[in-house]
């Protein structure tokens, strides 16, 4: 591994060890709060992002940090995701499951210059399953290299998330979309979404809301891996486009190409 990913590493297995498995099944009612309607925070979220920040500022002291709970706080610490080199925090992806006491969760961490993710790093919260990837070095699952493989199955299996998809655009994505697919969970997790699609347990997913800190990892690790992940008009995803609606990732460049022209339909 990397010296870079391996010092990335290091730092999210911290926060995971001091801020959030401990408190796993274990938090009060008083240290969970809602930021919106079924839009969860902890103690923990809070806590691992304090952690995370101070480790990646001594990696990379260059570079600005933009992450989920100071944004909260703060939102024009959203104009950093263009800055030339910037951090990207994800301090415990699937926080809804987590205060409910259930997996999956996990950390998610992203570099990016001039708005543009060149680095990525997906921890699974309950076994540690470390994915890693940076632009043009290929993507690693524990350190050993990783390709994208789809399920095989027919029709493919595809996870449709409906959560900020307004009801016209529900109904169209009932109607038009899921009938050719077998139908999969929704993990409401990036980190683990991202490494089913890679590891052949989902062939294709599609996403309404795109934040840089969800999905700036995983497009990269996908991408790396041979599958794709883009805009549905083919364009990249961009960090630094963190309001744009629409993604679409997917197993294969085929399976993409496939559902992007069923999405045009709609």
């Amino acid at each position: 591994m990397d010296s870079l990913s391996q010092g990335v590493a290091a730092v999210m297995r911290e926060a995971l060890e001091r801020a959030i498995r401990p408190r796993f099944q274990q938090l009060a009612a008083h240290e969970i709060s809602e930021k919106a309607a079924d839009d969860f925070v902890t103690v923990a979220d809070r806590e691992a992002e304090e952690i995370l920040a101070a480790g990646l500022a001594n990696l990379l002291p260059e570079a600005s940090i933009v992450g989920e709970e100071a944004v909260h706080f703060d939102p024009s610490v959203l104009d950093r995701l263009a800055d030339p080199l910037c951090w990207i925090i994800d301090p415990l992806d699937g926080t809804h499951n987590f205060a409910h006491g259930k997996p999956p969760f996990g950390v998610l961490v992203a570099l990016a210059e001039n708005g543009v993710a060149t680095g990525g790093w997906i921890l699974d919260g309950i076994s540690g399953r470390f994915c890693h990837a940076l632009t043009g070095q290929g993507a690693f699952l524990n350190g050993e290299p990783v390709r994208a493989r789809t399920t095989g199955q027919t029709p493919p299996v595809a996870a449709i998330s409906l959560l900020f998809a307004d009801a016209e655009r529900r109904e169209a994505l009932k109607t038009h979309i899921a009938p050719h697919y077998t139908l999969a969970d929704i993990p409401r997790c990036a980190a683990e979404q991202y490494p089913r699609i890679v590891l052949g347990e989902n062939d294709v997913s599609i996403f309404e809301r795109t934040y840089a800190w969800d999905h700036g990892a995983g497009v990269l690790f996908l991408n790396e891996a041979g599958g794709k992940g883009a805009r549905p008009d083919g364009s990249p995803y961009r960090v630094d486009g963190h309001f744009e609606k629409g993604l679409i990732a997917a197993a294969s460049p085929a399976l993409w190409d496939e559902l992007a022209e069923r999405m045009a339909g709609i």
